[in-house]
């Protein structure tokens, strides 16, 4: 590493501690704007209310910055490289006889220490405070209760729970429908309450204990189906074996509870075959293609902003910011389609194959 790749990494170091402090205070105050009424709905004191909301945004600071990572990078390298330009530094750093990839590439090593700073925050730290980030804004201490239906379960069961307390890791009124592999019913569970039970050598991390536990099942005389005229054997239960703990379930209840998943949590559920298939490989995709997109938005930015001229510094920076904007708002718009059939993960790789052919001819044409 030589002197200029450590004067260009010091400037880059500063320059994304601010655009990340900037990013990320302006989005929580948009937050927090539009939804001031959901913390406030309560009636709680004051000083309640202001540690929810703290301890609300400490927790969705790190998915906050799984979404905007890739912006925050690129801002602090437009900036850095934008500054070199307009304080005639990189006419000096030319006139070295040091060429302008040279002068990219330090840039581009950044970009990648903070994609693999993205990596650890989507596959580590994201995934283990999946259930807090779940939550609603009204309920951000998690001590609402909220019924849970049909949650997909190990061997093909339905969960159900009239109540599920998160705060306790209880359901009241638990339903669970078995069904065999073409889907008909083959049992019911049903209990007064449940409590999970962590037991750590258990392959799930532990059991639900019913209270006034049920378990029903066709008698051999009746065939193997639920039906009008069955007769049915009743037997008491203690425990309900099952993969969704109450961590799970109260992640679930999140519309987007597949990207608060780890890789290898979302390649476990596909090989249990839990949930729908399309809808996890769509998500599957979007991790694997989501480092690339922030690589890309760099290698679209850094042709235009790395150039000789230093008085078209604003311009160009307008027109980096939307070259890359495009690309990140093509990323966001194909992680929120959903397709079916044989394409179902064509979505997350769109902003790639759109840009990337962009990006190659702006470095090609690159003036050096």
């Amino acid at each position: 590493m030589t002197l200029l790749d450590r004067y260009i990494l010091r400037r880059l170091a500063i320059n994304y501690v601010l655009a990340l402090a900037i990013m990320m205070s302006l989005y929580i105050v948009l937050d927090l704007f539009f939804n001031m009424d959901e913390f406030t709905e309560h009636g709680q004191p004051v000083f309640d209310v202001l540690w929810t909301i703290a301890g609300y945004y400490g927790i969705n600071m790190f998915l906050y910055f799984a979404q905007l990572s890739g912006a925050i990078t690129l801002f602090a390298c437009m900036i850095t490289l934008a500054r070199l330009r307009k304080l005639n530094e990189l006419t000096a750093m030319l006139a070295s006889g040091v060429s302008l990839y040279r002068v990219a590439a330090p840039v581009l090593g950044f970009g990648v220490l903070t994609t693999a700073l993205w990596y650890v925050d989507v596959e580590i730290i994201v995934p283990s405070l999946a259930p807090q980030l779940s939550r609603p804004h009204d309920d951000a201490a998690g001590t609402g209760t909220y019924g849970v239906w049909f949650l997909n379960d190990h061997d093909n069961a339905l969960l159900s729970a009239r109540q599920f307390l998160p705060h306790s890791g209880e359901l009241r009124h638990m339903l669970v429908l078995e069904r065999d592999s073409r889907g008909h019913i083959a049992g019911v569970i049903e209990a007064d309450r449940a409590v999970w039970e962590a037991r750590p050598g258990h392959p799930a991390g532990g059991l639900w204990a019913l209270e006034g536990g049920r378990h029903w099942t066709p008698t051999a005389s009746s065939g193997t189906r639920f039906g009008p005229e069955q007769r049915m054997g009743e037997e008491s239960m203690r425990y309900y074996e099952s993969t969704l703990t109450p961590g799970d379930i109260e992640a679930r209840q999140s519309t987007q509870w597949t990207k608060l998943l780890s890789s290898a949590q979302l390649l476990d559920l596909l090989h249990r075959g839990h949930v729908d298939a399309e809808v996890l490989q769509q998500a599957m995709h979007a991790r694997f293609a989501g480092p690339l997109v922030n690589i890309l938005m760099l290698l679209l930015g850094i042709p235009i902003i790395l150039s000789r001229d230093p008085s078209t510094v604003s311009n160009d920076s307008a027109r980096c910011l939307a070259l890359a904007g495009a690309c990140f708002l093509a990323a966001f718009v194909g992680q929120s389609l959903v397709w079916s059939g044989p394409l179902s993960a064509l979505p997350a790789w769109i902003p790639l194959i759109i840009f990337t052919p962009v990006a190659v001819v702006l470095f090609d044409r690159l003036k050096t």
